[in-house]
C-alpha cells in the first residue's frame, strides 16, 4: 500500500513529468523522496519565485508540464508572483504545496494562511485536497484546468495537509484512468463562419496578420495563409520565432504603421491588450476584425471581432485557405511593396545603429552597441531570454532567435535569470543566453547558485549602467530633475558571478566584447559585465510608455484615443 506522497508522485511520472522547480520546506519534503525514487529530477533554487519561473520557462519552450513545489507559508508567498506571471501569459503550470496537519487546523499552526484563498484570483483552479480518495480526482482537474480544457489556459494550484501526504492510500481509491492525459476538445467552426472569414480576408485591400501565443503548434498553416493572401505579418513576444525573419510578410518595423492602415486583421491565438491598444478602432481605425482563439481573451477580449473563429488555429488556418482555393486575394500590391520597402530601411538603419551606435556623454558604450555584438554571436538555434524595463525595449528590437521570451505582459521583471536556467536545462547543447538590465538582474541573481550546481550552461550578460534608467530618465522630464531612489551605485556582476562559482568578466569596451563572448560562450555558465551609458534613451521611453498615460500605454496611442473619444463627444 503506498502513501499520497507516492502517488501524487506516481501522477506526475505517469504525465510524463521529468523535473520538479522546488525549494525544500517541512510541509512538501514527503513528497521529494518519492519523486527522486520515481527518477524525477528535482532542480532546487533559493527562492519559491524563481522555481515557478522556472516552471513557466520549461513550459514555454519544450510544450510540457511546468511543476513547481513550494512549501507552506512563505514559500507559496514567495511563489505568488510567479503564478501571477504564468497568469497573465495564460501559461498552463501546475504549482503544488503542503498545508499544515488536519489535526492543527485552526490552532495557528506553524506557516499556516489561507493560500488556496490567496491564490484564487490567479489561478484556473485553487483547492486544498483534504481527503485520501479526492488525491488522484483533483490532480487530474487541476491540469485540466491548467491546460485550459474548455477554458482559458493558466496556472493550477493544490495543496495537500502533510498528515495526508504521510497517509496511506486504500487501491481501491486509485482509479488508473486518472493517470491517462486528456485530450483537448476538437472543436471546428462552421462552414458558414469560415466562408463569412475569408470574405473579409480575401477581399481586404491591406490585410495584418498578428500572431499570439494560441499560435504555436500552428505554424504551417500560419505560412499558408500569410504566402496566400500575401499579407503585412506582426508576431509579438509570445509567438516570436514562428515565422523566419526572412518571410516576405514579416515587416516587425512597420508595427505602428500597419495597425494604423490595415483594412482588414486577423489574430490568431492573440488578446488585444495593451501591447495592440486593446484593439481600439483608433489604434486601428480602418479594419475589420477576424479572430481566431481557443479562449475567451483570445477570441472576444476587448474588441469583438466582425467573425470569431473558435478551435484549433491549425486546423481553422487550414480551412480558410483550403475554402479559399481559386480564389485570387484583393491584397494592394503597391501597398505591401511600400511597407516592405520601408521595413527594409528601418531594418537597416537599426543593424547601423546595432553597429556604430556612439558612447553617452559619460564615456560609456550605448546599448545598442552591446546587443550588436550579441546578435553576431549567437547561433541559428539560440535560445534567448531578455529582461528589464529600459534595456528590455532596446532588446526586443534588437535581437531574434529560434526560441525567445521575456518579461512579458505582466511587465514581470527579475524572470531572465530562472527563464535562462530552465532553458539551458532542457536544452543543454543549444546556445543560451539571457540580455537583462542590472536592475532587473538582480531580483534573482542569487540563482547563479542554482545554475552553477545543476550545470546549466547559460550565458548571462548584464547591461549595467547603475540605474533603473526609464524611470530615472521619467524623473529628470516629469519630475522636475529630482532623481530619487533610482540609482544603483558601481554593483560589480562579474565579481558576484565569480563569488557564486560562475565565470565573470566586467567588459567596458565594444571592442573587447566579441572575445569576451566567445570566453563566456566556451566557459559557460558565464556573466559579462558590460558597462553601458545612462544617456541612451530607449524607444518605450520615446513611446512614453513609462509615464502611465490614462487611456493606452503609448502616449501616441493615448492621444489618439482622447481625440476619438472627443469626436464621438461632438457627435
Amino acid at each position: 500500500m503506498e502513501n499520497v506522497a507516492h502517488l501524487i508522485a506516481r501522477f506526475l511520472k505517469e504525465r510524463s513529468v521529468d523535473r520538479v522547480f522546488s525549494l525544500c520546506g517541512g510541509h512538501i519534503l514527503p513528497i521529494w523522496d518519492p519523486l527522486h525514487c520515481m527518477g524525477i529530477r528535482i532542480i532546487d533554487v533559493r527562492d519559491e519565485r524563481a522555481a515557478v519561473h522556472m516552471a513557466h520557462a520549461h513550459r514555454e519552450l519544450t510544450g510540457r508540464l511546468g511543476v513547481a513545489l513550494v512549501t507552506a507559508g512563505p514559500g507559496l508567498t514567495n511563489a505568488v508572483t510567479g503564478i501571477a506571471n504564468a497568469h497573465v501569459s495564460r501559461v498552463p503550470i501546475l504549482v503544488i504545496s503542503g498545508v499544515p496537519p488536519r489535526p492543527q487546523e485552526n490552532m495557528g499552526a506553524l506557516q499556516a494562511v489561507p493560500q488556496a484563498d490567496m491564490v484564487r484570483p490567479i489561478t484556473r483552479y485553487a483547492r486544498t485536497v483534504s481527503r485520501a480518495e479526492h488525491v488522484l480526482r483533483e490532480l487530474d482537474e487541476a491540469l485540466s484546468y491548467a491546460e485550459g480544457h474548455c477554458g482559458e489556459p493558466g496556472p493550477a494550484f493544490i495543496d495537500f495537509p502533510t498528515d495526508l501526504l504521510r497517509e496511506e492510500i486504500p487501491e481501491a481509491f486509485v482509479d488508473p484512468s486518472r493517470f491517462r492525459v486528456r485530450e483537448s476538445a476538437r472543436v471546428i467552426p462552421w462552414p458558414e463562419t469560415i466562408r463569412a472569414a475569408v470574405e473579409i480576408l480575401w477581399h481586404a485591400k491591406r490585410p495584418l496578420v498578428i500572431s499570439g501565443r494560441g499560435a504555436r503548434g500552428a505554424e504551417p498553416g500560419l505560412l499558408k495563409i500569410l504566402n496566400a493572401l500575401g499579407c503585412v505579418y506582426m508576431d509579438t513576444a509570445e509567438s516570436r520565432g514562428l515565422v523566419p525573419e526572412d518571410h516576405l510578410a514579416y515587416m516587425p518595423a512597420m508595427r505602428a504603421r500597419a495597425m494604423q492602415e490595415a483594412d482588414a486583421v486577423l489574430t490568431v491565438g492573440r488578446t488585444l491588450d495593451f501591447q495592440l491598444g486593446y484593439g481600439s478602432r483608433a489604434v486601428f481605425p480602418n479594419a475589420r476584425f477576424v479572430r481566431i482563439g481557443t479562449s475567451a481573451g483570445e477570441l472576444r477580449g476587448n474588441r469583438r471581432a466582425d467573425v470569431e473563429l473558435f478551435g484549433s488555429a491549425q486546423e481553422i488556418l487550414e480551412a480558410l485557405v483550403e475554402a479559399a482555393k481559386g480564389e485570387r486575394p484583393m491584397t494592394d500590391r503597391s501597398w505591401i511593396e511600400e511597407t516592405r520597402s520601408a521595413d527594409r530601411g528601418r531594418r537597416q538603419g537599426l543593424m547601423q545603429k546595432l553597429a556604430d551606435s556612439p558612447p553617452g556623454k559619460d564615456g560609456a558604450m550605448h546599448p545598442y552597441r552591446l546587443l550588436g555584438h550579441v546578435r553576431e554571436s549567437l547561433k541559428e538555434d539560440a535560445v534567448v531570454v531578455a529582461d528589464g524595463g529600459d534595456f528590455l525595449s532596446f532588446s526586443r528590437v534588437a535581437l531574434a532567435g529560434s526560441a525567445y521570451l521575456d518579461c512579458g505582459a505582466f511587465g514581470c521583471l527579475g524572470v531572465g535569470v530562472p527563464f535562462g536556467i530552465a532553458s539551458a536545462l532542457a536544452f543543454p547543447q543549444r546556445q543560451v543566453v539571457v540580455v537583462s538590465g542590472d536592475g532587473s538582474f538582480g531580483f534573482n541573481a542569487i540563482e547563479l547558485d542554482t545554475c552553477r550546481r545543476h550545470g546549466a550552461r547559460v550565458v548571462f550578460i548584464v547591461a549595467n549602467n547603475g540605474g533603473w534608467n526609464i524611470e530615472r530618465n521619467d524623473q529628470k522630464e516629469a519630475y522636475g530633475g529630482r532623481i530619487v531612489g533610482t540609482e544603483l551605485e558601481g554593483c560589480d556582476y562579474a565579481m558576484l558571478a565569480r563569488s557564486l562559482g560562475v565565470y565573470g568578466e566586467r567588459i567596458d569596451r565594444p571592442e573587447d566584447l566579441p572575445d569576451a563572448l566567445k570566453r563566456a560562450f566556451d566557459q559557460a555558465p558565464a556573466l559579462l559585465d558590460v558597462v553601458v551609458t545612462r544617456d541612451a534613451v530607449s524607444p518605450d521611453a520615446v513611446t512614453g510608455l513609462p509615464g502611465i498615460p490614462d487611456r493606452q500605454a503609448l502616449a501616441t496611442w493615448d492621444e489618439m484615443e482622447k481625440q476619438a473619444q472627443g469626436i464621438r463627444r461632438k457627435a
